[in-house]
């Protein structure tokens, strides 16, 4: 069950098991990748944190979403029970947003993104999540830090501003699908400075398992998960390393590219 300490966040807010496995190695690559120098209008990339490929969180999630995002193979057979409910995270992949899917600014090209996150990951420590913990967060669910800390908010910081001069502008319809009439005067302006609300003191670190549950449905999707995810229920969470994912074509689902290691190994990757 998710904890009964107070679990039902809004966004904008932020029994123990056995722990899994720990793997000592660097994140597995995806098996192929999109070519770096490919580039279209509509063509956007986003900078993720998720675990290695071979990572048993990265498993079970896969195996819940019905897709991986390392190689765009579907992980089990379709559930019409489940699959309306997991669409959206399932097409992007299991994942935490670090910046958010964004249009290519003009003359970039993916290679350079991936460049200049191959840089910005060797300059940076790993943050250590102490206790990752299953809440819902209004109608969804996701996994979340019990107590995020300081530095995971400053690599989202700092992710954000080191590739705004590779983004796009936000087009006036990217901006009316992000609803602002429902943000707040804060999150309006991010969206427009930024590209996205969610950014800076709006950033709560979150890997989407769900949709929007309906209120019905809510108590037995919330026992699935908590049953599916009871090994990483209060366990560790290491961020050291980063991904980028690509969406090729509004639609598609994202591809992991590329992963860049942090410059120091974490003690629990």
């Amino acid at each position: 069950m998710v904890r009964s300490k107070s679990r039902l966040y809004s966004r904008g807010t932020a029994s123990r098991q056995t722990r899994p496995e720990r793997e000592r190695r660097a994140p597995a690559m995806p098996a192929s990748f999109p070519p770096s120098s490919h580039r279209t209008p509509t063509m956007r990339a986003a900078i993720y944190f998720t675990p290695p490929a071979g990572a048993p969180l990265t498993r079970t999630a896969a195996e819940w979403l019905g897709r991986s995002a390392f190689d765009g193979e579907p992980t089990r057979d379709p559930d019409p029970a489940i699959d309306p409910l997991v669409a959206s995270p399932a097409r992007y992949g299991f994942h935490a947003t670090m910046r958010a899917p964004f249009r290519l600014a003009e003359g970039v090209d993916l290679s350079e993104v991936d460049a200049r996150l191959a840089a910005f990951c060797a300059s940076r420590d790993p943050v250590r999540i102490a206790e990752l913990v299953l809440a819902r967060l209004g109608p969804f669910f996701a996994l979340v830090p019990e107590s995020a800390p300081p530095a995971l908010g400053e690599l989202e910081s700092a992710v954000v501003r080191s590739f705004e001069p590779l983004r796009a502008p936000a087009t006036a319809e990217e901006i009316s699908r992000r609803k602002p009439h429902k943000l707040t005067e804060r999150q309006r302006d991010y969206l427009e400075r930024w590209g996205y609300p969610h950014v800076f003191e709006e950033f709560r670190f979150h890997m989407t398992l769900t949709g929007k549950v309906p209120a019905a449905e809510r108590k037995p999707v919330e026992a699935q998960l908590s049953d599916r995810f009871a090994p990483f229920d209060g366990a560790p969470l290491a961020i050291d390393h980063l991904a980028l994912f690509m969406e090729p074509e509004p639609g598609a689902p994202f591809r992991v590219h590329s992963v860049h290691p942090f410059r120091r190994p974490s003690e629990d990757a």
